[in-house]
């Protein structure tokens, strides 16, 4: 499996050939973030210019399953869940998906643009122990206006869900040093690209990996 990060919550996953991505950048999102790919699943947990940009998925023959709010879905063996949560954007409420879903034998939880730590007994349920975890760490200031989850709750919210590791996204370099500080990681690995298997995160305990934006 092979995760490349874009900004904001725009990420890639592939496993063979199957292509996965998450809260893809719309072309009229000001973040200036332009990345452009076939994917097979697009998966967006909020309808906004910065977190659902489908139609910069498809490529060639290459169109995405759009999956965009909550149920149980199952594209190419994959079983995914969303479920409900909240986004605040621009002092707007938004419905946020939390996606839970497990490729090559590796579970991973999406959090999406989540605005708060308080979350639904669903959704506490179905976030059992995960593999891969997804934090948005940017707060209130981020650059869309949006209110995400602050270093210090994305941190206890983080642990509190005992993933064997952490991926901070929507960050800038302010809120990431705040998260490492919070999470004790400030030695954090960087990487371009992160390829993992499921032996790689075999005693492993809430470490966290931050993906440099390509």
């Amino acid at each position: 499996m092979i995760i490349t990060y874009f900004g904001k919550q725009f990420f890639k996953i592939q496993q063979g050939e199957t292509v996965l991505s998450f809260n893809p950048v719309s072309k009229s999102s000001k973040s200036g973030i332009s990345a452009h790919f076939g994917a097979d699943i697009a998966l967006v947990t909020t309808n906004h210019p910065d977190y659902n940009g489908v139609e910069q998925l498809s490529h060639g023959d290459r169109e995405p399953f759009v999956i965009n709010g909550p149920g149980d879905y199952e594209i190419k063996e994959i079983f995914i869940k969303g479920v409900l949560s909240d986004a605040l954007i621009g002092d707007k409420k938004h419905i946020n998906t939390i996606y839970i879903f497990s490729i090559d034998n590796i579970n991973i939880v999406f959090l999406g643009a989540l605005s708060s730590s308080e979350i639904s007994k669903e959704a506490l349920e179905a976030i059992n122990s995960p593999d891969i975890l997804f934090v948005p760490v940017g707060g209130k200031g981020s650059a869309n206006g949006a209110s995400l989850l602050d270093a210090k709750s994305a941190a206890k919210l983080a642990s509190s869900f005992e993933p064997k590791m952490i991926i901070p996204m929507d960050y800038d370099d302010a809120s990431l040093k705040a998260f490492l500080k919070e999470t004790g990681e400030e030695k954090a690995e960087v990487v371009d690209k992160l390829t993992l298997k499921l032996k790689d995160l075999e005693g492993k305990e809430g470490e966290v990996v931050v993906l440099k934006v390509t």
